[in-house]
């Protein structure tokens, strides 16, 4: 297979997780291209030239085609010295009193049983990047949804601890997604595959298991 593969993959994500997937993908089609571009925000794919993108959380309605490949685990967090500050919230509606480390101006999603709960946090830092909220957490400023496999390292050594446990963040997922066609590229085709090989085995852990 020849050609060029220009992908959009997430910053957090793909910094960590995608680099040795990509190599591989590149190994066994020496005549294939490989161009990643790594950014936290969600480009057009159809204008911006890419064949595909790997994406993190929940899709939002589009005309793209998305196939899943593993779940994405996440909770709230924040620091030892946030909670011994500002007191842990015990249900949805306390997190409002708190200080919230955002993605964008979204709601949270969590789950009491089978009902979905959305709130409206309220914070004053906002970055488009996960490592910089795992950051902001870590200094004590809020409270943070993040995804298992940016906090699980901080939660393991008490850098960070879970909050509003009662009431689960809601799976969400790894995606490649695709311009609209009913035929699937060749070069999408394979990737989708390396993709799957290499993490729906691990799906069960999440560690590689929401935006990041």
């Amino acid at each position: 297979m020849r050609g060029r593969l220009r992908i959009s993959v997430p910053l957090s994500f793909g910094a960590t997780h995608l680099p040795p997937v990509l190599a591989e993908l590149a190994s066994r089609h020496p005549k294939l291209q490989v161009h990643a571009a790594y950014s936290d925000r969600f480009v057009d794919l159809v204008s911006e030239g890419f064949e595909a993108a790997v994406r993190l959380g929940y899709l939002p309605d589009s005309s793209l085609v998305a196939r899943r490949i593993a779940p994405i685990r996440g909770k709230l967090v924040a620091s030892p010295a946030y909670i011994a500050a500002r007191g842990t919230p015990r249900s949805p509606a306390e997190l409002i009193h708190h200080e919230a480390l955002m993605q964008g101006p979204r709601d949270w999603r969590l789950l009491h049983g089978d009902q979905v709960i959305s709130i409206h946090p309220q914070g004053r830092f906002l970055a488009d990047n996960g490592q910089a909220l795992v950051a902001a957490a870590l200094a004590g400023l809020g409270i943070a949804m993040l995804p298992d496999f940016l906090t699980d390292p901080h939660v393991a050594t008490g850098a960070l601890v879970p909050v509003v446990a009662d009431y689960p963040v809601p799976e969400a997922g790894l995606f490649v997604v695709r311009p609209p066609g009913d035929c699937v590229p060749r070069k999408v085709r394979v990737l989708t595959d390396i993709l799957i090989e290499t993490f729906s085995s691990t799906a069960s852990r999440a560690s590689v298991a929401v935006s990041a």
